[in-house]
């Protein structure tokens, strides 16, 4: 290691983790002050310890000393560097600035000095003087500042003697001189040494721009107003110690005082040991035994007699008996059984949840019921999950339903404690989009401007900001200030913004967490989030539990009580009848709309190719279609070797146990590892660690010499090179995103349940996926179409027969019919509908009824009657806003106050006369067209059951020869076609190097668009923008899976203007809607039609799509 012999250390620099101020990565710090010839640097940022973990990684990478510490503000003094001398130390600073954090709102920190005094022992503290002392003579009484700043100083000597020391940095002003020599004389007559610091914004000078724009976002104001907000200069980077000594060339004690410091400060992040929290055990076992006991308790009963005659099996017995003895080598047996209580504490409150990843792989996660995939049913690889000699915890993740979640993170802080458990946080960066907005904003762009030019930024590429580009969108590519945002745009990627917290990882420890880490507040009411995220809790071996939430899991509990309240069966993930062959056949159709994981356009191409027959191929389903196995190039050899249109290659007998279930191409990152293993001489942990570097091959040449160490590795043991080759490049795609098997199993799990639902139960499925929104692929319009394609009968909300959530509801020839729930209704609040459906009684017998029973506003009856909510009372949605407008104001306030207590109300309640609309005149409203009754539907309910936007369109859309999507059927591959439809989703992923996929749908079905990178160039306003689209392009058959392949594309979306006017009559009667009888017009209605004039503007209707990029 090389030795630094530089006679300065840097003890006050803050990183870009001193969010919206600092302006380098704290890995930028340590390399050029390895450069530099540093010794030791120190980190301090701002009230936080946010950027420490990478800071010591980085540098202990390259060898000179990190002094972790933090600048501390106090409310009523001088704020100050806290350096800790040892791991105590250190312990009270995370402990100080979690004090300040938990009485202040998020991000916020606040301390005063009387809360600092017991913290301070083994503290090295280093006093900055106001900024009222940096200031111009002009502008302040110097003399009262420094009687002030002297006094407090002196005390802060008296509470740590021997450890307080005076800051000075230079200003590069003509009176640094006089200020230098005034901080000595504080110095010399406090007792606190003077020590120089160059109070680090920057790396290098360079960043000074990027500094300035952090400062202007961070006040909220452009570069034109920052004013003295601003530094007066460049130099707040790091200089050389050299540059240091020059500058304080007359104080060499300030500089020399740098070193006693940083020799002083020996507290390192390598010095944190994690303990796992203490478990409370039956019968005063240890926790080994007790994990013991567990296990086999739940081995016994998932390998019951009845099932398994001969007990357990004996290679399940061996894995398990390997696995704890691991476990109890390493320590890991107080993490299995924290999980285990998480895991039980839900199955007690019926909560569902299921355990996934890596923890999968493990039998004992198996037999404590934390995950759901038998190792017996598949070949298990333990090292992914815990590889002794890499000294990582286990990563285990549950999965719980999304609306019930709350209920296990407060049940962990319960448990364990605040002040020992807490929410990991996740870094919140600037990306492109939001980079550019910003940096616009800062720099004095537009609100116009800058939407502009967000609105051309896709992914997280700003370089395609050509200079066509911005000449195509009306901007001089020669500004210079243009230039400056896209320049300053690029740089700011990636810094931090701020913390946030985790989706759901847990850290809890068996002493206080606010000793080892920070913790402040979250957003969210009653959560608390420690500073540091899941790469710098791997970094130091910190226990992560991920408590997770899946919406699919929320989904299936609906589902599972709307066939316990309906058919009488008592369902869970444990008991749906396994291998359905009708589950199958659907399936192979591409029909999985509402499918957990298959209900993308990508899968439904894949499930008609792939053909899945077996829960094993669900499995591979779920795996295949992901970035890993695409760029892998392993998608296509799979499907041909599974049709027999190409030979299984399996090149030994040793790969024949790893590969042939896979028929000879590795999908899974445990086959990656195997094949290593066993083909190429790597131990487990050499494996483990290409399965890391596969995660992270971008970033770092450690894939390459691993994938050259496997390749000689398997030559050298008999495989061709080509093969081997070929191996790792298929490996090699893992980098983007490859599953492991276990989680492709735990996964496929769901994707059966889920599917078997749809397949034996859609009504019930049905209801469960709109009550469970938002999530997935699909808006409720689609749904509720796919369900009606599913013979399913779906009804409208309505006051007297909707609830909150969709049900089923019985019909007259005992059919179970889907009735939309009030939650669908735009603008309804669910306490509102509460009331309508608890005062109900017998049934609302009119508008006035409802009123006064339920307590409902006239707001309210307004959004109900834009539901069209009122047909059992008989009320079209015209005669519901007429007879809502003429309830009187005055009378339904007073009934409103006055019902529970005057028997008059209850008797008008019981007859038969409408209390306030008897002296209304009766008038005869027009007859709404169709037309209008859709757009209004879609206002309100997001969906119309009376009729599909473009059947209304149909006439319209055939003049511009634009044909059913239906025609599709009867097309050959190669066919020229152009259709029209509603834009339901856009897909660009990022392993489709450009591609564009769209889904449309018209009155007659859906259709999968495919668009080259080409054409989205030639037609991106509409692409980005239409929510109705015209389609020309060429048909793409292959068996049953369909695409267009875009050469034309046009916006229709003007034609959305043309529904109002349609001419056709709603039906009359709700059954009508239902059953899509033929719609009988009136003759007043088709003139009143023809004498109103359009205004020409698009219906003001959410055609909205789901968008993915």
């Amino acid at each position: 290691m090389k030795k630094y012999v530089a006679e300065y250390a840097e003890l006050n620099a803050l990183s870009n983790f001193s969010f919206l101020e600092g302006g380098s990565h704290p890995e930028e710090l340590i390399e050029k002050a390895a450069f530099l010839g540093y010794r030791a640097i120190a980190l301090t940022d701002r009230n936080t310890l946010a950027g420490a973990v990478r800071f010591h990684i980085a540098a202990k990478a390259i060898g000179i000393q990190a002094i972790i510490g933090a600048r501390i503000d106090i409310e009523d003094g001088a704020n100050f560097i806290c350096l800790p001398k040892d791991r105590n130390a250190y312990s009270r600073l995370t402990r100080l600035l979690t004090l300040g954090k938990r009485r202040a709102r998020k991000s916020m920190c606040k301390l005063w000095r009387a809360d600092i005094a017991e913290y301070l022992h083994g503290q090295i503290l280093i006093i900055l003087p106001p900024l009222s002392f940096n200031a111009p003579k002009v502008y302040v009484d110097q003399n009262k500042i420094d009687s002030e700043f002297a006094d407090e100083l002196s005390k802060w000597v008296e509470h740590v003697p021997g450890s307080v020391y005076l800051g000075a940095s230079l200003c590069y002003r003509e009176d640094d001189d006089s200020r230098l020599s005034a901080l000595q004389r504080l110095a010399e007559k406090s007792g606190a040494p003077m020590v120089a610091t160059n109070d680090i914004l920057y790396h290098e000078p360079s960043r000074r721009p990027l500094q300035d724009l952090l400062t202007c976002i961070r006040k909220q104001c452009t570069i034109s107003q920052a004013g003295f907000e601003l530094e007066l200069n460049a130099e707040r980077y790091l200089k050389s110690p050299l540059k240091m000594k020059n500058g304080f060339e007359k104080y060499p004690n300030a500089i020399a005082k740098t070193i006693e410091i940083a020799d002083r400060c020996d507290f390192s992040m390598a010095d944190i040991i994690y303990e796992y929290p203490s478990v409370l055990t039956q019968s005063g076992n240890s926790a080994e035994d007790e994990l013991r006991v567990r296990t086999w308790e739940g081995a016994r009963k998932r390998y019951s007699i009845d099932r398994y005659p001969l007990g357990i099996p004996k290679a399940v017995q061996k894995q398990i008996k390997y696995e704890l003895d691991i476990i109890g080598r390493l320590k890991y047996a107080p993490y299995f059984l924290t999980v285990y209580d998480i895991v039980k504490f839900a199955r007690e409150r019926n909560i569902l949840c299921q355990g996934r990843g890596s923890a999968a792989n493990s039998a004992v996660c198996y037999c404590l019921g934390i995950t759901a995939v038998d190792p017996n049913q598949s070949a298990i690889l333990f090292e992914r999950f815990i590889s002794e000699a890499r000294g990582e915890p286990p990563d285990i993740d549950v999965d719980f339903e999304h609306e019930r979640r709350e209920e296990i993170i407060q049940h962990i802080y319960k448990t364990y404690g605040r002040e020992r458990a807490g929410l990991a946080a996740t870094v919140v960066t600037f990306r492109s989009r939001s980079a550019i907005r910003e940096t616009g904003k800062a720099m004095g762009l537009s609100d116009a401007i800058v939407d502009v030019l967000v609105s051309q930024v896709r992914g997280s590429n700003i370089d395609n900001m050509s200079t066509a580009k911005l000449l195509e969108i009306g901007l001089d590519p020669k500004d210079k200030v243009l230039r400056l945002v896209i320049k300053l745009a690029k740089e700011l990627i990636g810094f931090p913004r701020h913390l946030s917290q985790h989706v759901g990882g847990f850290v809890i420890t068996r002493d206080r967490l606010d000793e080892l880490v920070p913790i402040e507040n979250a957003a969210m009411a009653d959560r608390t989030v420690i500073e540091w995220d899941k790469d710098d809790l791997d970094a130091l071996g910190i226990l992560k539990v991920d408590v997770l939430a899946l919406g699919m899991l929320s989904c299936l509990r609906k589902g599972f009580d709307i066939a316990r309240r309906h058919y009488g069966l008592e369902l869970d993930l444990s008991n749906i009848p396994p291998e359905d062959p009708v589950v199958y056949d659907m399936l192979c159709k591409g029909d999985s709309l509402g499918v957990f994981q298959l209900e993308s356009r990508a899968q439904m191409a894949m499930l008609p190719r792939l053909k899945p027959r077996s829960f094993y191929d669900l499995v591979i389903e779920v795996a295949i279609v992901r970035p890993g196995p695409i760029q892998g190039d392993m998608v296509h050899p799979y499907i041909k070797r599974r049709n027999g249109d190409e030979p299984v290659y399996l090149p030994s007998k040793e790969l024949h146990e790893v590969l042939h279930k896979t028929l000879g191409v590795p999908l899974f990152q445990e086959q990656a590892m195997k094949i290593a293993i066993i083909a190429a001489g790597f131990t487990p942990d050499e494996a483990d660690q290409l399965r890391k570097a596969m995660a992270t091959f971008r970033k770092t040449d450690k894939i390459s010499k691993l994938g050259l160490k496997m390749i000689v590795g398997m030559v050298e043991r008999g495989y061709e090179r080509s093969f081997a080759e070929r191996c790792f490049r298929q490996i090699e795609g893992f980098g983007n995103y490859g599953f492991p098997e276990s989680h492709a199993a735990s996964f496929a799990l769901l994707v059966y349940i889920s599917s078997w639902m749809k397949c034996h139960m859609p009504a019930t499925f049905a209801a469960a996926l709109l009550n469970s929104q938002p999530m997935g692929f699909y808006a409720p319009a689609q749904i509720v179409r796919d369900a009606r394609e599913h013979g399913v009968v779906v009804l409208p909300p309505d006051v007297n027969m909707a609830n909150w959530d969709c049900d089923l509801e019985g019909q007259k020839d005992g059919v179970l019919a889907l009735r939309l729930g009030m939650n669908q209704i735009k603008g309804l609040r669910k306490g509102e509908a509460a009331l309508i459906e608890n005062n109900r009684q017998g049934g609302y017998r009119n508008l006035e009824e409802l009123s006064i029973r339920a307590g409902i506003q006239p707001a309210t009856l307004e959004i109900l009657a834009r539901a069209d909510a009122f047909q059992s009372l008989s009320l079209s949605r015209r005669q519901a806003f007429w007879q809502v407008r003429g309830l009187n104001a005055s009378v339904f306030k007073n009934t409103q106050g006055n019902k529970k207590e005057l028997p008059l109300f209850n008797a008008l309640l019981d007859g038969d006369k409408n209390f306030v609309g008897d002296n209304e005149p009766e008038v005869s409203l027009p007859v709404a067209n169709l037309g209008e009754e859709v757009i209004d539907d879609y206002s309100s309910l997001k969906l119309s059951l009376k009729s599909h936007p473009l059947s209304l369109l149909r006439n319209i859309l055939s003049k511009g020869f634009y044909k059913p999507i239906s025609v599709f059927t009867g097309l050959n591959d190669g066919d020229f076609v152009s259709v029209a439809g509603l834009v339901l989703v856009r897909q660009r992923p990022s392993t489709a190097k450009g591609v564009l996929f769209i889904t449309i749908e018209d009155d007659t079905g859906v259709a999968n668009l495919v668009i080259w990178s080409r054409q989205f160039e030639r037609f991106k306003r509409a692409v980005m923008n239409a929510k109705l689209l015209g389609v020309t392009g060429k048909l793409q058959r292959e068996g049953e899976v369909v695409h267009l392949i875009v050469q034309h594309l046009q916006d229709l979306t003007f034609y959305l203007s043309e529904l109002r006017e349609q001419k056709q009559c709603q039906p009359v009667t709700s059954s009508n809607f239902i059953n899509n009888a033929k719609i009988q017009m009136s003759k007043n209605t088709v003139q009143s039609a023809k004498n109103k004039k359009s205004d020409g503007k698009i219906a003001r209707v959410n055609f909205n799509s789901r968008d993915f990029h």
